[in-house]
């Protein structure tokens, strides 16, 4: 089947297969969380990004072979609502933004600073710290090397917008400034963009909205 990205709490996982990565989409919890299962498909390693909530559900997706790590985007509470139970289960290594690791409940193994590499299996992603919505959040880049980039952007960037700021100006040019820097200045229009809820897009489809978003404030 083709991949489209949409998925529905309660539905089941969309797959995204790529020549060296298996990404799967699930939709969980009461805010309408996505949660991403990466799996290597060279050596089957498996990542989580984001134990939203229904760690039932997040665990059957895992599967029998484990993971070995979970990201998470930030530190807003939906995002790791199942985190401990996860990380109970498989005995998964953590990964969080370090200016974000603080507001997480369960202890941050690795602390991510902007530019440094995650692996899962022979698959490298870079994360990119975007400052705004939370001070430490992180998105991850998989630079394809067969097509175009994978970008997981969790609550920093949507279709129509980036994330959530509060009214705040300085936070709002923040992360508007940070996304338009490190995420469209440097990836192209085809890269995909797996945001934190919601439906997927592209960079190319947001890109002339940019001028629209600076000028509304949010």
């Amino acid at each position: 089947m083709t991949y489209s990205g949409a998925v529905k709490v309660g539905g089941p996982a969309s797959v995204h297969e790529l020549t060296d990565l298996m990404i799967s989409k699930v939709a969980v919890g009461a805010m309408n969380n996505n949660a991403y299962l990466l799996r290597c498909r060279a050596t089957g390693e498996q990542l989580l990004i984001d134990a939203a909530a229904e760690p039932e559900t997040l665990l059957a997706l895992i599967g029998d072979d484990g993971i070995a790590s979970v990201v998470t985007t930030h530190r807003h509470g939906d995002h790791w609502q199942a985190l401990a139970e996860v990380v109970g289960a498989t005995g998964a290594r953590t990964y969080a933004g370090r200016y974000d690791a603080e507001g997480i409940p369960v202890p941050t193994d690795v602390l991510v600073e902007d530019g440094d590499t995650i692996t899962v299996g022979r698959v490298e992603l870079t994360a990119r710290r975007l400052v705004g919505h939370t001070p430490g959040s992180i998105a991850l880049v998989y630079d394809d090397p067969h097509g175009a980039p994978h970008l997981f952007t969790g609550d920093c960037l949507f279709p129509g917008g980036v994330g959530n700021t509060h009214q705040d100006p300085e936070a709002f040019a923040s992360l508007l400034n940070d996304v338009e820097t490190k995420l469209f200045g440097r990836l192209p229009d085809e890269t995909w963009v797996y945001p934190g809820h919601g439906h997927d897009t592209t960079l190319g489809a947001e890109r002339p909205q940019l001028p629209e978003w600076r000028a509304r404030g949010w």
